[in-house]
């Protein structure tokens, strides 16, 4: 890595730890577990995306595709998770106190109040909590509208895929 990269990963960090009330404990998390608890609600919040809508969305669960195509459409940071319900992405969105999220039944966006296990800056493979989508410099975001389109599509392909397999079931005797 050059030193260009390492100060913009530098930067990502520092920007990241900004509302901790002790960043250097976020530090000392990152070395020690290479993932920290950061408070939502400033600079971003997040929108916790369960892995079966987000598959559903991109039409594939192969992990390079996801990854691309997550890069592609929402344009910001996505951790993954896999916490003991299951797979969660995580995509890190503007916190604004009058966004208006229509998804919170599905989807729910997680803001001041709620802490999220973030990855230190250069975990982006498994094992464990991970950058999907890692951020491109301090501030990058995905847009609040791209991420309840991803989960728009992904809700009514999962719906359509329901109704196909009734359509499609053998009528009881």
């Amino acid at each position: 890595m050059n030193d260009a990269q390492q100060a913009t990963e530098r930067a990502i960090a520092e920007w990241l730890t900004w509302e901790h009330p002790v960043p250097a404990q976020v530090w000392t998390e990152w070395t020690t577990h290479g993932v920290a608890l950061l408070p939502l609600g400033k600079p971003f919040a997040a929108v916790r995306m369960p892995m079966d809508i987000v598959h559903a969305a991109l039409g594939t669960e192969q992990s390079a595709q996801v990854a691309s195509l997550l890069a592609q459409l929402l344009c910001g940071p996505v951790v993954y998770d896999r916490r003991v319900v299951g797979v969660t992405y995580y995509a890190l969105i503007q916190w604004n106190a009058d966004l208006v999220w229509a998804h919170d039944e599905v989807a729910p966006c997680l803001g001041q109040g709620i802490y999220l296990g973030v990855p230190r800056i250069d975990r982006r493979r498994p094992p464990g909590t991970y950058w999907v989508v890692a951020p491109k410099y301090a501030g990058n975001l995905c847009a609040p509208q791209s991420v309840a389109s991803l989960i728009e599509t992904g809700r009514q392909r999962l719906i359509q895929s329901a109704e196909l397999s009734l359509s499609e079931a053998p009528a009881a005797p």
